[in-house]
């Protein structure tokens, strides 16, 4: 799935985060967006992944343009074809690691309503076997980064948008999350990432760069 931003701006309370951004984010890549913090890069992921509309410019998706999409159609895009790894983990404290990865509060019932098989290839991929009925309010702030990836890998999305995705995270994991997003790419997803990692950006196959001058 391509996005692409065409002559992008954004601007809150009147004051410009970004202006003028051309980019094309391809399928079986992973595209980074660095910069100095302040510079946009969250606020261009997410208006990449139409979650904010540019105050300016537009965003195709596969070459449709998405400006006039309203709620009901960026539900669809979200639900059919994207998985947002967020900065604040986006996990449900209340609910164990495999609600948290499959959606499904049947899976340990009585109903098996989700796919064992796949949840614990994703768990075993980021490196949280065998802790399918812990609580997540139990994990640390690293591995709930962990459990955020394993829910976008479980989700099997065509593009995976990734906010600070290796933050919080030791060496060794660290790697294991890169090495993930490089391998979804390379099995044909497009893979966004804003990043101040400069390993994570290292690996990545595009770099845009925001704030520069």
């Amino acid at each position: 799935m391509r996005i692409v931003a065409e002559n992008v701006g954004v601007a809150i309370d009147g004051r410009t985060i970004f202006d003028g951004v051309h980019l094309e984010c391809a399928s079986g890549a992973v595209t980074a967006l660095v910069g100095r913090s302040g510079a946009g890069k969250t606020t261009l992921l997410n208006v990449l992944g139409l979650l904010l509309p540019p105050t300016r410019g537009r965003v195709l998706v596969d070459g449709v343009d998405t400006t006039g999409w309203g709620p009901r159609q960026r539900q669809r895009f979200w639900r059919d074809h994207a998985a947002f790894i967020l900065q604040d983990y986006g996990v449900i404290d209340e609910e164990s690691v495999a609600f948290n990865v499959t959606m499904t509060a049947s899976l340990f019932g009585a109903r098996v309503a989700g796919d064992r098989e796949r949840m614990a290839a994703v768990l075993e991929a980021t490196g949280l076997r065998g802790r399918e009925r812990e609580l997540a309010a139990r994990l640390s702030g690293g591995e709930k980064r962990r459990l955020a990836i394993a829910r976008a890998l479980y989700k099997d999305a065509a593009v995976i948008f990734a906010d600070e995705p290796t933050a919080s995270l030791d060496g060794k994991n660290r790697e294991r999350v890169i090495d993930l997003l490089v391998s979804l790419a390379r099995q044909g997803r497009t893979v966004v990432v804003a990043t101040h990692d400069e390993a994570m950006a290292r690996a990545a196959d595009f770099q845009y760069s925001l704030g520069t001058s």
